[in-house]
């Protein structure tokens, strides 16, 4: 059994379920190291998390994924990884780590249902949105607020819609709420967006979408449902308010790495790893957006997903000679 104080209590140590490896996370970067790690014979248990393909299940449509000209749907692009995955031997348990022991091998990690014990880890768990953190946001959420356009995009038919962000996440769901939405202006902060160049032509050409630039949300204003923005210019101090039937905020996202605090090497909430993603703990790995500040990309969390399974399986057969 697992205390926090980092020492480990026997006594219940029967209940716990071992594996070689276990992955934290059903991303691209926790299935991709489950399908490796799979033909490697090392019979990988995943925990999901609290959703099955991460965040690249939320994506309406991936047009940048190799193989898939037309695009594919986020959500079937994780069934994909998963059935693949599994076709070779990995088992993926809808389960969500809560804590870990990394004090001593074999690791041990309670989730909700479940508790385990592993020779080694790797660690996959992905991001979450970042919250504009402004008066309203938090109490109207579902009423109006959200964070996924393709999960609450319907609810949406005929409305005025705002979104906040100007990166590739803010056009690609922004474009994808204009299937349903009256109108969709998105709200950036700077004078210029910093999505890709496809995005930014196919926003720009669509009737339904419009642009206010240089400008801040600072508040969701409504009582039982979302009613209005309140906007500031940041150049010129203009306070201003937006009627809105619903914000849909995209400015990024945090790692998910709140449970490994203190426990192996971070920094700004990214977990360091090395070229082959080594922890700082051995048989610790970690791959995806908790170690990826920087591209965030289903193609690259997939190809560290890979790496860390390949190093994995290296480290367990030093292990045993």
């Amino acid at each position: 059994m697992l205390n926090l104080s980092g020492a480990s209590d026997t006594s219940h140590e029967t209940e716990a379920r071992h594996t070689q490896l276990l992955i934290l996370g059903s991303g691209p970067a926790g299935l991709a190291a489950a399908l490796y790690a799979a033909r490697a014979e090392l019979g990988p248990v995943v925990l999901t998390g609290i959703e099955l393909g991460g965040q690249a299940a939320l994506t309406y449509t991936i047009e940048n994924y190799p193989g898939f000209p037309d695009g594919v749907g986020g959500a079937q692009l994780g069934e994909l990884f998963q059935k693949q995955a599994e076709h070779f031997g990995a088992q993926v348990v809808f389960d969500t780590a809560q804590t870990v022991d990394l004090s001593q091998r074999p690791f041990r990690i309670v989730a909700d249902n479940d508790k385990y014990t592993a020779d080694a880890l790797i660690i996959a768990t992905g991001a979450r949105p970042n919250h504009l953190e402004i008066p309203g946001e938090t109490e109207l959420i579902g009423r109006g607020v959200s964070y996924c356009a393709t999960c609450d995009g319907a609810f949406f038919k005929e409305r005025h819609v705002t979104v906040v962000g100007g990166g590739d996440s803010a056009l690609e769901e922004g474009l994808f709420l204009t299937r349903y939405a009256t109108s969709v202006t998105i709200i950036h902060r700077r004078d210029s967006l910093r999505a890709g160049a496809v995005l930014q032509k196919r926003a720009f050409d669509n009737p339904k979408m419009k642009f206010i630039w240089n400008t801040l949300v600072t508040e969701v204003v409504g009582k039982e449902k979302t009613e209005a923005v309140k906007l500031k210019n940041v150049q010129t101090g203009e306070e201003s308010i937006s009627p809105t039937d619903g914000i849909f905020v995209f400015i990024g996202h945090t790692p998910n790495t709140q449970a490994f605090e203190g426990k192996v090497k971070m920094e700004n909430g990214y977990i360091n790893v090395d070229d082959r993603m080594n922890t700082s703990v051995p048989g610790v790995f970690a791959a995806g957006e908790v170690a990826d500040s920087h591209f965030r990309q289903v193609i690259t969390s997939a190809g560290m997903g890979a790496a860390a399974a390949i190093e994995a399986t290296h480290f367990l057969e030093r292990e045993t000679g």
